[in-house]
């Protein structure tokens, strides 16, 4: 018997960085709009990568009137996507084969707060929708990470489960959930005491094969 049944993955900063093409999107909503603020820059985005979409463009873009607030959270959702589409994420090495490889032993879920259609954006762009069994996000239910992640322990009826990501956020949920947790320490996330950690993806694959 494996130690784990499951395996749920957060996504940004483990298993890829869309950092880049998030800030030329939000640098496109600003342009469109003629927003007065400064130049948005990769780091800026992963500064807040984990949060829910909406906090995240709040905490960017502190400052601004309520009303640019509202349009870069609304528009940046879909143009996010858009230019994600075009230009892709950096997928971190090994993530392709690796994750594909641990299909064959482990059910694999992802958990995200990011907005609606953005793990389905990933899915496409590196022809992965067939390894996964299931999907959750903020976006889609309007709940926090702990509970999605719950729901997706219930619906599976998970017994086992390990959940992977690098931030302090993703640690809570699976803190929340009273499941084990492995920190991608490669990821944007500080390190986070007293839990196992990796410093590659095909590191995290040798741990579990």
């Amino acid at each position: 018997m494996t130690r784990f049944d499951a395996l749920i993955f957060d996504l940004d900063g483990t298993l890829w960085d869309t950092s880049a093409a998030c800030a030329q999107a939000w640098n496109n909503v600003v342009a469109r709009h003629a927003i007065d603020f400064r130049q948005i820059v990769p780091d800026d985005v992963r500064r807040v990568t984990g949060r829910p979409h909406d906090e995240c463009i709040e905490t960017v873009f502190a400052g601004l009137p309520a009303t640019d607030i509202a349009t870069l959270i609304d528009e940046t959702t879909s143009e996010d996507m858009l230019v994600i589409t075009q230009q892709g994420g950096v997928l971190y090495d090994g993530v392709v084969d690796g994750l594909r490889a641990m299909a064959k032993r482990y059910a694999l879920y992802i958990v995200s707060n990011c907005q609606s259609g953005y793990i389905e954006t990933f899915l496409r762009a590196n022809h992965l929708g067939d390894v996964f069994k299931d999907i959750s996000c903020w976006g889609d239910s309007g709940q926090p990470k702990p509970v999605n992640t719950a729901t997706i322990i219930k619906r599976h009826h998970l017994t086992r489960p390990l959940f992977i990501g690098d931030t302090e956020g993703d640690y809570q949920a699976a803190l929340a959930c009273n499941i084990a947790f492995i920190q991608a320490a490669y990821g944007f996330g500080a390190p986070i005491a007293d839990c196992d950690k990796v410093d590659s993806f095909v590191e995290l694959v040798a741990h579990l094969d």
